[in-house]
């Protein structure tokens, strides 16, 4: 039971990730820069405490399998999904201070230019994302 909860805390992680890379942040490309920064702000608050929590859970549970069944997949697949956290904090969050600086009457061409950053930084997260899920399924087919 603690891997199917980690392959689906790790899916619904990559549901959402994949979700802002391949809908939403394109979409928001397409507004003006101040509405673009005005979008993004809450945005990013509240996508990044679901991500975060679900990334924590899913490796928790799959660490947890790890032990409970001695499959290294699980420990592989929760390697990868925590290391959302230390990719977020190392290279996300700098763009994201920068992005929370700007006030959204100074918005224009270097906003625009470091959310397109953020967008292919989170397309990063995205990935790590499928490859835990895709980890974790392996991992339950051999059970």
């Amino acid at each position: 039971m603690l891997g199917l909860t980690a392959l689906l805390t790790a899916s619904v992680f990559f549901g959402a990730a994949i979700y802002i890379t391949w809908a939403e942040q394109p979409a928001r490309l397409h507004l003006d820069d101040r509405a673009a920064l005005v979008q993004w702000v809450p945005s990013y608050r509240r996508g990044f405490e679901m991500q975060a929590t679900l990334a924590l859970v899913s490796g928790l549970f799959g660490a947890g399998a790890w032990g409970q069944t001695g499959n290294v997949l699980w420990g592989l697949g929760a390697a990868i999904i925590i290391l959302n956290w230390p990719y977020t904090l190392l290279f996300v969050m700098p763009v994201n201070r920068q992005l929370e600086a700007v006030r959204p009457d100074d918005a224009g061409p270097e906003s625009r230019d470091l959310l397109g950053l953020w967008g292919r930084l989170h397309a990063g997260r995205s990935a790590l994302g499928g490859l835990a899920a895709a980890i974790f399924l392996v991992a339950a087919g051999l059970e």
